[in-house]
């Protein structure tokens, strides 16, 4: 007995076998298929058997599209190109600020080292001329001595050390007859006038001053000479006869020639 119902038997037509492809992925396109609405059942076998075509139903897990893959616009790139450039704008604005500042605490500290070198050597030359300035009376006891021929012997050799030390510790002294004068250093205690010097002249020598480095520590005291000019020539006043002085309104009259 076949499958078929035959006409002239008086039963009904055959029915057709209808095929449903329930794959999610078209095989041509490779693209996923939409939701198919679900059919309706249709009349026939309840339990009909799965055939070539027939694919079964994906897991859920797989039904998952996949997300497209984002790609930054035009838009946002430029903007994150413009932020990468400010903040590096930023950082070299920071840079230049840190080296400035850098630069002037260098130049402090510099000058700073030299005021305090320079503090430190006044007051060490402060110190040396201070000692040496109460040594000058014993300075001039040992010139008076050498000038009256009484410094001999162990005593000569003492001075000559002391002033030696002295004077390469940097005592310089100065006050000698034949130097022109100079207020800022010599003291004048006497006055002359005299045609043989051309100008102010260190004549006499009364006490001789002395400088440590550029710091007069005592003045010289001198006698001063200064030039005398010629005069017109005078005519002398004619001697008194017999020993008779002249009267007073001839001497004025002499005087006033």
């Amino acid at each position: 007995m076949t499958g078929r119902y035959d006409e002239t038997e008086g039963r009904g037509p055959e029915e057709p076998v209808v095929v449903r492809d329930r794959r999610r992925i078209d095989p041509q396109t490779g693209e996923i298929r939409p939701a198919a609405p679900a059919a309706e059942p249709q009349d026939g076998p309840k339990h009909a058997a799965p055939t070539e075509d027939t694919v079964e139903p994906v897991p859920p897990a797989a039904q998952t599209e996949p997300e497209p893959a984002t790609h930054a616009g035009p838009g946002l790139g430029e903007s994150i190109v413009d932020e990468s450039v400010s903040v590096a704008s930023g950082l070299e604005k920071e840079l230049a600020e840190r080296t400035a500042d850098l630069q002037r605490l260098q130049a402090e500290y510099a000058n700073y080292r030299k005021r305090v070198d320079r503090d430190r050597e006044q007051v060490v030359a402060g110190a040396k001329a201070s000692v040496v300035g109460d040594l000058l009376p014993l300075l001039d006891d040992l010139e008076r001595a050498e000038q009256h021929g009484d410094l001999t012997g162990a005593f000569k050799a003492v001075g000559e050390k002391l002033v030696g030390s002295l004077q390469r510790s940097g005592l310089e002294p100065f006050g000698t007859e034949g130097e022109p004068f100079d207020p800022s250093v010599h003291e004048a205690v006497q006055h002359s006038t005299s045609p043989d010097v051309t100008g102010p002249t260190v004549t006499m020598v009364m006490r001789r001053g002395y400088r440590f480095g550029d710091r007069v520590l005592r003045a010289a005291l001198v006698g001063v000479t200064d030039h005398e000019p010629g005069g017109a020539t005078t005519e002398p006043i004619d001697q008194p006869v017999g020993g008779e002085l002249p009267l007073e309104g001839e001497l004025f009259d002499e005087n006033n020639r």
